[in-house]
């Protein structure tokens, strides 16, 4: 028996482990994870539709829902406002579909604070020396900023112990099907099902 709530997905990890290629291959294999579509004040660009690429908010609007605490976490970069908004991960919680959140580890510790009963997946790499090559295959970025992202890779596998559970990102298709397997588990937890089996026995 599966539970008619949702669930939050949190999946975070070090830059360059994989998160966006993870999370869009789990979404493919299961039309039941929707993504977390985020708030933001920036332009649209061409081509992008509001409520399904961002919710599109002006600086005023986004403003509010700082101070309505209607955001499960935000943050600003350069001159715009970007966040997840708690009112459409609710509704679809409670319209009994997961929902995936791919952020930062700071962004996700934040989420855990106002969303305990999320569930929280570390992105691990197979090494920091396979985390470093990735990096460097993106072909994007200095020796300088390289380095400072390894830093801060290090001090983020510190904050490890604060997931619930750690999937290794290997191979993309292996580290799916571990997502997909906690998922199922999480929703045969007794915690989530406990309400609905007392139901059944007062109607029995």
């Amino acid at each position: 028996m599966k539970d008619d709530k949702g669930l939050l997905i949190v999946l975070s990890g070090p830059a360059g482990v994989g998160k966006g290629t993870v999370c869009g291959a789990l979404r493919k294999q299961d039309s039941n994870i929707l993504y977390s579509v985020s708030a933001t004040t920036r332009q649209p660009r061409a081509g992008e539709i509001d409520g399904v690429n961002y919710f599109f908010k002006s600086k005023e609007e986004f403003k509010k829902m700082i101070e309505n605490n209607r955001l499960l976490e935000w943050a600003q970069y350069v001159d715009n406002y970007y966040g997840t908004p708690l009112d459409y991960v609710e509704e679809t919680i409670a319209n009994g579909q997961d929902i995936i959140l791919e952020i930062e580890v700071q962004g996700a510790l934040k989420v855990k604070e106002r969303y305990p009963e999320g569930v929280f997946i570390f992105l691990m790499p197979p090494s920091l020396a396979e985390l470093r090559s990735r990096i460097v295959g993106r072909g994007t970025e200095t020796e300088d900023l390289i380095n400072k992202r390894m830093t801060v890779a290090r001090a983020e596998l510190d904050m490890m112990e604060n997931y619930h559970y750690v999937v290794e990102n290997d191979k993309v298709d292996l580290a799916v099907e571990r997502i997909r397997s906690i998922v199922t588990a999480e929703h045969c937890k007794k915690d989530r099902l406990i309400d609905k089996y007392k139901q059944l026995a007062e109607v029995e």
